[in-house]
């Protein structure tokens, strides 16, 4: 079966966008996940545990996030927690979503938008 383009899957629901944003940087597990699209939202997305995980689970269902083999060593770490990193994919799919916002923001006139009341 062939991968589907990474176009097919936008525009991305800004929750999906976050947590596809913050594992292009590295690998998390879900609670560093939930933190980290917090404050890049500035507390604008609190996704809650269940949430979350069924998120997590859509994503990896779609190929966008893998769980990861590697783990922090025992004790430097929960056991129980799963980490996840993004794949190629998921990361081709970040990237035209964040090109493609980034078209729509410059489309935007500012100063027209500002003075309509």
């Amino acid at each position: 079966m062939a991968a589907k383009p990474p176009e097919s899957y936008l525009p991305l629901k800004p929750a999906t966008f976050l947590v596809l944003l913050v594992l292009s940087t590295g690998e998390l597990h879900g609670y560093g996940i939930k933190k980290a699209v917090a404050e890049r939202s500035s507390g604008q997305i609190d996704l809650e545990p269940g949430t979350l995980y069924r998120l997590m689970a859509r994503l990896v269902g779609q190929g966008l996030i893998e769980e990861a083999d590697r783990r922090p060593a025992p004790d430097q770490d929960d056991e129980r927690r799963r980490y996840y990193q993004i794949t190629e994919l998921g990361q081709r799919v970040v990237t035209r979503e964040a090109s493609r916002m980034v078209r729509l923001a410059d489309s935007a006139d500012v100063r027209t938008l500002a003075a309509k009341p």
